[in-house]
């Protein structure tokens, strides 16, 4: 049986008292080194040095805070420049954010056996060659726990009585049709997924009791306060065994009436965690996500936000379907669109089951014939190949018409993996290598140590300007008034204020072309849009149940059988299709363009740290003047903490096209939804047609594109009131020497030093990672090929 978060751990393991014996530093250093057994020796020297400033950072920030708690207390009649001070060295960065790559496609298409042979557990996710397995969005990391643990997080008791009220609309609809016709609408996968979910949860016969008696009905599993039940074992096949029940959909054919099974229903996502990996860094977060989202609404949202929140997106498709299919194209265009709105920077398509090969058919068809097959091995080599340059020939040209023409996922020298997780245990054709499972362990490592590179220089230079200022403030150099008065800097920054806004405004005029011509083109095209949408029912059959689950839900129905549908979104496909490039280059990183809005944010704040060098030249500053120097430091801090700040808000803006149009469909999907009866279904196609022309005859798409450009507007509202307000805040601090804000603060100069040298080390550190990595691609090079398996 499974615990519950409310019994778990109550039995302390013994504490081993030679544990205490051990050196406190000797401990530390080397649960420090157990965290990067993942990576080579070479990774590792880096990770231990970056690991090492970041250490020393948070040290001196500790000892400058408890020096100035000393000195100044905070209180309602400190003046706010002291509490910016004070909250500076209160924040607590965490040391660095989880990396998220998402394992995203159909079922069947092999995720879950990708994770088993990436974390080296062959059997640990369930596994299925013939039916769905994973039934939610399960997530794999590793962690400094000793055990493996799970999480299984389960729906509220609200998000399940949503869920609850939209099954029974779609089973309770049959009562005026006649026997014929009920048998059609019986026979809908809708119907078929809701009769199986409220008969695990409820028992048999609760398909034909209405919402209210099932609200009174007690359901068959134990369902803890807590909505979380937390699993734990000591070794992995031990928890594999506690959570198969469940991640892995059930059959309906399945007879079994285990508590964890009887709770399925209601399970939203699951967290493993994993001891300390030798194969997965701390810090990487492996996502298994289901291919289509979710019927109930939060976990459809989840389904939503869980893409976009990934870094890294694998598309999996296994060998068979990855050429034409439609499930396939759906996904790849879904990780673009994460591209678009999402953090998402790097897309991949991974072929599984690569090893599967039917010799003699492939040598028939086979279009490469100047050199002999003679194994089974050579196919299989070849065959994958070619796969990988066709694929990514295709992946490349779709990228290329979606994103930006510099942006850095076109530029990867990989855009296609062909991997089989059978020959990476098996390795009777392939070896190890030739799986292609160890590359993508190398390209998650990599992922890791760049953010930690980038996390631990942006971490030591803000800590450095906070260091700055602290110490600024006992220090006694003649400033000149210029300095102490910030007139002149002050009337530079409103000027150049001016010119970023006018730069934003230039960078959003960009999408406005796009925009009015898409929105021309979505009402030429609509009717088209929506009449295929509709005539898929083939003379009804089979589409009742659907079509009345896209109302329900507003546009979208999502199951785990069938392709996503999303009317909202294909009726306005054809404005995205416009803006799309636009909208990527307004969000890339790169050279200042018209377009581009980071480039011109960077260009404002070079502007302002030349200006300060400008005036400490034009006054005789000393070269590391204090004040300046935090100027400078500070003024790179306010604006990199802009990029974060403008990818939260990109998702709204992206996605404002398709919930302006589903705001506006609402009530004639809510019309729909509840029409019952004979002829049901063609009275429902009737209400949406009407519904739609009636909307778009009265500007819904117009509507649409004014909501997104106001949304822009919003944006850069955001983006000039977080700058101005931190901008004005940092000289008032700058310029409050001698003006009474502050009594006096302790020394912090010992602490200024040496956050000094720590600064410098980051280029030391840099250029030690380049030596390492060039004898590293040498030492690569050098190394003798292994040698494949033998030939069969």
């Amino acid at each position: 049986m499974a615990e519950t978060e409310d019994f778990v751990g109550q039995e302390p393991h013994p504490v081993d008292d030679d544990l205490f014996k051990e050196p406190m530093k000797k401990r530390r250093r080397s649960d420090r080194d157990q965290r990067f057994r993942a990576f080579p020796s070479v990774e590792q020297s880096a990770l231990k040095e970056y690991e090492k400033l970041e250490s020393r950072t948070r040290r001196v920030l500790s000892n400058t805070y408890q020096k100035l708690i000393q000195s100044v207390f905070l209180d309602d009649s400190i003046p706010n420049g002291v509490k910016y001070l004070m909250l500076l060295a209160l924040i607590e960065k965490p040391s660095l954010d989880p990396i998220y790559i998402g394992l995203f496609g159909s079922s069947g298409a092999g995720k879950s056996s990708l994770i088993n042979a990436i974390i080296q557990q062959e059997m640990f996710l369930p596994v299925s060659g013939e039916s769905i397995c994973t039934s939610c969005i399960v997530q794999v990391s590793s962690g400094c726990c000793e055990q493996y643990e799970a999480k299984i997080h389960l729906l509220s008791d609200q998000e399940w009585k949503e869920e609850l009220k939209n099954l029974t609309k779609l089973l309770h609809r049959t009562e005026e049709l006649g026997r014929e016709e009920a048998d059609k609408w019986d026979r809908d996968d809708a119907v078929e997924e809701a009769i199986w979910k409220l008969q695990i949860l409820y028992g048999n016969g609760a398909e034909r009791k209405n919402y209210e008696e099932l609200l009174r009905a007690k359901p068959k599993g134990k369902i803890p306060t807590s909505r979380i039940i937390t699993l734990k074992a000591e070794e992995a096949g031990e928890l594999s065994i506690k959570l198969d029940p469940y991640i892995r959909t059930q059959r309906r054919d399945w007879d079994g009436e285990s508590a964890e099974t009887q709770i399925w229903p209601l399970i939203k996502q699951v967290e493993v965690t994993l001891p300390k990996s030798e194969l997965i860094p701390e810090g990487v977060v492996l996502v298994d996500i289901p291919g289509t989202g979710d019927f109930n609404s939060k976990r459809d949202e989840m389904w939503k936000k869980t893409i976009d929140k990934c870094s890294v997106i694998w598309v999996i498709s296994d060998i068979e379907r990855v050429s034409g299919g439609r499930a396939h194209e759906n996904l790849l265009n879904e990780s673009i669109k994460a591209c678009q709105r999402g953090f998402c920077r790097d897309v991949a398509l991974v072929v599984t089951k690569s090893d599967k090969l039917h010799l003699p058919e492939y040598l028939r068809e086979r279009k490469v014939r100047n050199q002999a097959i003679q194994s089974q091995r050579e196919a299989v080599l070849e065959r994958n190949a070619v796969i990988k340059l066709q694929r990514n020939k295709i992946l490349k040209e779709k990228l290329t018409r979606k994103l930006p023409a510099d942006s850095k996922v076109l530029d990867a020298s990989d855009l296609v993996y062909t991997v089989s997780a059978q020959e990476y245990w098996q390795q009777a054709l392939l070896t190890e290598e030739e799986t292609e499972i160890p590359k993508l362990r190398e390209y998650i490592r990599k992922r890791l140590l760049d953010k930690k590179r980038r996390m631990v220089t942006k971490y030591v230079t803000e800590a450095f300007g906070l260091l700055l200022l602290t110490d600024s403030f006992n220090c006694t150099e003649n400033l000149p008034n210029e300095f102490l008065h910030m007139s002149g800097l002050r009337r530079f920054v409103e000027e150049r204020m001016q010119l970023l806004e006018k730069a934003i405004d230039q960078c959003f005029a960009h999408v406005v072309q796009p925009l009015q011509e898409g929105v021309r083109n979505a009402r030429a095209s609509y009717r088209r849009i929506l009449g295929a949408f509709l005539v898929r029912s083939r003379g009804n059959q089979g589409f009742h149940q659907t079509l009345k689950a896209v109302c329900l839900k507003n546009g979208i129905y999502a199951s785990r059988t069938l392709t996503r549908i999303d009317l909202n979104e294909a009726i306005t496909q054809p404005i995205y299709d416009q803006i799309d490039p636009v909208f990527g280059g307004i969000f890339r990183a790169g050279k200042p363009t018209g377009s581009a809005l980071m480039p011109h944010i960077d260009a404002f704040k070079h502007s302002l740290q030349e200006k300060m060098t400008e005036i400490g030249i034009r006054n005789g500053w000393k070269y590391d003047s204090c004040k300046k120097s935090f100027l400078i430091q500070e003024i790179s801090a306010i604006l990199g903490d802009m990029e974060e700040h403008i990818l939260r808000k990109k998702r709204r803006i992206y996605e404002s096209l398709t919930t302006s149009v589903q705001s506006d469909l609402k009530p004639c999907y809510e019309e729909a939804a509840q029409i019952t009866g004979k002829k049901a279904c063609e009275r429902m196609k009737d209400v949406i047609r009407r519904g739609v022309d009636q909307q778009v005859a009265e500007g819904m798409f117009e509507r649409a594109q004014e909501r997104m450009q106001h949304q822009f507007q919003q944006l850069k509202n955001g983006i000039t009131e977080k700058v101005k307000g931190s901008i004005a805040t940092m000289l008032t601090l700058a310029s409050s020497q001698g003006d009474g804000l502050y009594k006096e603060l302790a020394d912090v100069k010992s602490e200024y030093r040496e956050m000094e040298k720590l600064h410098r080390s980051l280029r030391e550190v840099a250029e030690n990672a380049v030596l390492r990595r060039g004898m590293q691609e040498f030492l690569l090079k050098m190394s003798p090929s292994k040698v494949g398996p033998p030939t069969t």
